[in-house]
């Protein structure tokens, strides 16, 4: 493996608070100096002024259909997205089919993984067949290799069972991920019960589906001592109760989705289905919320919840077409617009909610470009404007297609090796 010298970059490192000028050199796939300037012959050089140099994504919330719905994607075509959105680590979902339920589900679906160029995990379901009624063998699940645990695509309503499987988690060191939506309070999926959802005539899912649910099982932590994360947080409730419970010391974590933070209800009009999601974009005070949320860390990460579908899935009638768009491609530019450049954080932060809260909640190997570490970066044209006109993605679920955006990721780096260019 050669040399790889990464000059004259913006590097942006939020395990070392560092926003400077510097040159990286990549040796054995790993980042062997930080400096200045750096002397010296190398294989491969990139020229990086003008540029910034970060700390590969990471994406704790992807689904890669695989197996058993791989029309809508697979875990070479996710990972290709990936690389292209510049996410260097990613964690797959299991409301596969089937179930990652079992060591020998995980271990066939990690050792595909393996051989893709970009890091892939994978989570493991809490309950046997996501039905809610049992749990996985927590311990064996997690020694085949789970990265943590999570039945997302549908909530775990057992308030008791839900409780066995926190400390059981805390035994192990692992944090569960919560799809938070109550169905008790949820007429028909995918749209905010509100003022668009009475246009088109649809009983809509009301934003106490997740407040419900994110208060019972911040309850449960404070009893348990566990650690959860609040997947897709969507409503300005949900974004307060985390706060208070950090407050306390809870280890309560939460993710947002850049679909939250940049559309609302009123969006569902202009787009359809390709704004139809779990939990839906619901009102502007709960965008806004959310953004606040990110900025003063009460929302630890950006999460794309990558969810790709079939055009003919998605060309149904609103009620009939599943939930979920695809994200990876377009996450970056989207928080560059909605939280940096309209002011609401410092590019460094943004990095910090991207790659190192990610890793360090997960306890994965990611978001520093310190002396030692795997050269897992992501090098980014802050400036450049480009179309996403198509995706990389078997589907093209996105609100965003056709769009012109800002900031373009021009390489991928996993473990020293260009793994993606657009130069």
């Amino acid at each position: 493996m050669g040399d790889l010298l990464i000059r004259s970059g913006r590097v942006l490192d939020p395990s070392g608070s560092l926003d400077d000028i510097k040159d990286i050199l990549i040796k054995d796939g790993k980042i062997q100096r930080v400096e200045d300037h750096i002397e010296g012959s190398f294989e491969e050089e990139i020229e990086a002024e003008g540029l910034l140099v970060c700390p590969g994504f990471v994406d704790v919330h992807v689904h890669f259909r695989d197996p058993g719905f791989t029309y809508k994607e697979d875990i070479h075509t996710g990972a290709l997205c990936a690389a292209a959105g510049g996410y260097t680590s990613v964690v797959m979902m299991a409301n596969t089919k089937p179930s990652m339920d079992s060591k020998e589900n995980i271990e066939e679906v990690l050792k595909r993984a393996g051989k893709e160029k970009i890091n892939i995990y994978m989570v493991a379901n809490v309950t046997k067949g996501m039905a809610g009624k049992e749990l996985v063998d927590m311990e064996e699940m997690k020694a085949a290799g789970a990265a943590g645990f999570s039945d997302d695509g549908l909530p775990i309503m057992d308030k008791e069972l839900m409780k066995q499987a926190l400390i059981k988690a805390k035994e192990l060191g692992a944090v569960i991920s919560l799809h938070e939506e109550d169905p008790a309070y949820i007429e028909k999926s995918g749209i905010n019960a509100g003022p668009v959802a009475e246009k088109l005539n649809y009983k809509g899912a009301d934003r106490k589906a997740e407040i419900e649910m994110v208060k019972r099982d911040i309850d449960l932590v404070r009893e348990t001592g566990s650690a959860i994360d609040i997947q897709h947080i969507s409503a300005l409730q949900s974004v307060e109760l985390v706060r208070e419970a950090k407050k306390e010391g809870l280890k309560v974590y939460a993710e947002a989705t850049p679909h939250h933070f940049t559309l609302t209800e009123a969006d569902v009009l202009k787009y359809g289905s390709n704004c139809k999601m779990n939990p839906p974009v619901r009102e502007e005070k709960d965008r806004l919320a959310i953004i606040e949320g990110l900025k003063d860390g009460t929302i630890d990460m950006i999460a794309t919840d990558h969810a790709p579908h079939s055009k003919e899935e998605k060309d149904r009638a609103l009620a009939d077409a599943p939930s979920g768009i695809i994200g990876l491609e377009s996450a970056f530019s989207l928080a560059l617009r909605e939280l940096v450049e309209k002011g609401k954080m410092p590019i460094l932060t943004l990095i910090e909610r991207m790659s190192l809260a990610p890793s360090r909640i997960y306890g994965l190997k990611g978001g520093s470009l310190k002396e030692g570490f795997a050269a897992d970066i992501v090098i980014i044209d802050p400036k450049e404007e480009w179309l996403y006109d198509k995706s990389l993605s078997k589907a093209s679920n996105s609100p965003f297609l056709g769009q012109k955006l800002k900031g373009r990721v021009k390489y991928t780096i996993v473990k020293g090796q260009i793994i993606y260019r657009n130069i």
